[in-house]
């Protein structure tokens, strides 16, 4: 379903009636402050707090891949038969040898953007958490 102006316009009513923008000028404030204090770059880390921001007016729902990728990759980091762990072998044993190749190829490409997701993220979130 698209959202009217008149939807949009309402959701940005309540969000500034919430504090929603001032929460995010303070989140932003510290997360700056962190980046700086870690020696990251501060304007990647408002690019991606951007991205976030972005996401959460949008309401993205998760994306159940990457939270797949994202666990291997905290619980056993790169491993060389990721794919292989990812595949949903029920479905790709119905499948013909050339939809095979193309479903292995389909899987590795969401990893590898999976895989580049997790380390932008794992650079702000993740890695910041574990040093404070």
């Amino acid at each position: 379903m698209e959202k009217t102006l008149k939807m949009l316009a309402k959701e940005a009513k309540m969000r500034m009636k919430k504090g929603f923008w001032k929460k995010c000028e303070e989140e932003l404030d510290v997360s700056r402050s962190h980046a700086r204090d870690m020696g990251m770059s501060e304007s990647k880390m408002e690019r991606y707090f951007q991205e976030k921001v972005e996401k959460s007016i949008r309401g993205d729902a998760p994306d159940e891949f990457y939270l797949k990728v994202r666990d291997l990759l905290l619980s056993e980091g790169e491993v060389s038969d990721a794919i292989g762990r990812l595949t949903d072998m029920e479905y790709y044993n119905s499948l013909s040898y050339s939809e095979r190749q193309r479903y292995t190829l389909e899987l590795s490409e969401r990893y590898l953007r999976a895989l580049e997701r997790f380390k932008r993220e794992y650079e702000f979130e993740l890695k910041g958490r574990k040093r404070s």
